[in-house]
């Protein structure tokens, strides 16, 4: 097991709690909690409120909360009110966007 596992929750899924894996984590549905994973994908169903930690977090959906992330990238549909730490991002036009994004350090 590793950073190549990909977990997927699916849209009948609800979570509240802490996740925390070596892989990537695919959200399609809900979760209220923190997430810790090498890689964090929000579906376009899916919602994520609370802390995130992430080396790479990619949001189609919705997400709320606290990030921080190597790379983050919003599409499209995405909605997202965070405070987002960041090494590279990437925002492609559409994206919904509240919150403040500060560059790490390094």
């Amino acid at each position: 097991m590793g950073s190549n596992t990909r977990s997927i929750l699916s849209s009948d899924l609800r979570i509240v709690g802490e996740i925390t894996s070596t892989g990537t984590v695919e959200i399609l549905g809900e979760v209220e909690g923190s997430i810790t994973a090498h890689g964090l994908i929000v579906g376009s169903e899916g919602s994520v409120s609370g802390q995130i930690s992430a080396d790479t977090v990619e949001v189609k959906g919705k997400l709320d909360g606290r990030v921080s992330s190597n790379a983050f990238t919003l599409r499209a549909a995405a909605q997202v009110a965070a405070d987002i730490t960041y090494s590279t991002v990437v925002i492609e036009s559409g994206a919904q966007i509240e919150g403040r994004f500060t560059r790490a350090k390094g």
